[in-house]
C-alpha cells in the first residue's frame, strides 16, 4: 500500500491529534499528508487526452475499425480541438484502449500462362437492342468483406433493360460461380430467343470447358 492509499484510507475517521501521531511515524509532514488526501487538479495533458481517447474511440467505430492512426487523425484535425495532435499520440491512445485498424488486404489475381485464342467478339461494342434476351453481359466483382475476406459475385445483365437476371455470390472465383449465374438467368429468362448472345471477358472461369460446353448446351452464342 502506497502512503497516499494509506492516507486515503483513514482520513474519514482521522482528527488532528491522529494525523499528527501517524505523520511522525510515517516520517512525514502533515502538509505532505494533506497534499496526498486532497483531490489535486487535472494537468492540461490529461485533459487533451481524455478528449483524445473519447474522439478517437468515436471516430474509430463509426467507421467500423478500418481507420488507423493516420486517418483518424485527419479527422480529428477537422474538429480544430487546439492542441496539437501528431500521429504518433493517436496511435499511443489506440494501444491504450485496445484498438487496431482493420487492414485490407489488396486484391491480386493469380497469373495464368495459358491464353485463350477460341472465341469471337459477336457483340463487337453494339450495345443496342430492340427486345429483351437478345444480348446479356456477364462478369465477377471482387468484394472485400471483414468476416470471409475477398468473396465474389457474379451476375449476368439484360442490356434491354439494363437488369440483373442471374446473379451468384461465392467466396471462391471458380467456374461453378459462373456456371450457378447462368442456370439462375436462363431459369428467370425461360424461352430466350436462339440468337441470344452472352459477352464476357476471357477468364478462366468462362473459358474453361465445363462452361463452353454448358453455353453451347443452351444454344446460346
Amino acid at each position: 500500500m502506497t502512503i497516499r492509499e494509506l492516507c486515503e484510507s483513514i482520513t474519514e475517521q482521522a482528527d488532528n491529534h491522529y494525523i499528527k501521531k501517524l505523520c511522525n511515524i510515517l516520517g512525514i509532514g502533515r502538509s505532505s499528508y494533506y497534499y496526498c488526501t486532497s483531490e489535486q487538479p487535472k494537468s492540461r495533458l490529461h485533459a487533451e487526452n481524455a478528449r483524445l481517447k473519447q474522439e478517437v474511440i468515436r471516430i474509430y467505430n463509426e467507421n467500423d475499425g478500418v481507420y488507423g492512426a493516420p486517418k483518424i487523425r485527419i479527422e480529428l484535425l477537422k474538429l480544430n480541438l487546439g492542441f496539437k495532435i501528431s500521429i504518433r499520440r493517436v496511435g499511443k491512445i489506440m494501444k491504450l484502449v485496445g484498438l487496431r485498424s482493420v487492414v485490407i488486404k489488396k486484391f491480386r489475381p493469380h497469373k495464368t500462362n495459358s491464353v485463350y485464342e477460341g472465341g469471337e467478339n459477336l457483340l463487337s461494342r453494339d450495345f443496342s437492342t430492340t427486345n429483351i434476351n437478345q444480348k446479356w453481359v456477364s462478369d465477377i466483382t471482387y468484394i472485400h468483406t471483414i468476416k470471409d475476406g475477398w468473396c465474389y459475385l457474379a451476375s449476368i445483365m439484360d442490356l434491354a433493360t439494363d437488369k440483373i437476371i442471374g446473379w451468384h455470390f461465392s467466396h471462391n472465383m471458380d467456374t461453378e460461380l459462373v456456371l450457378t449465374t447462368l442456370n439462375n438467368a436462363v431459369r428467370a429468362q425461360q424461352g430466350y430467343s436462339q440468337q441470344l448472345i452472352l459477352h464476357s471477358d476471357r477468364g478462366s472461369q468462362y473459358t474453361s470447358h465445363n462452361y463452353q460446353n454448358t453455353v453451347k448446351g443452351l444454344n446460346i452464342r
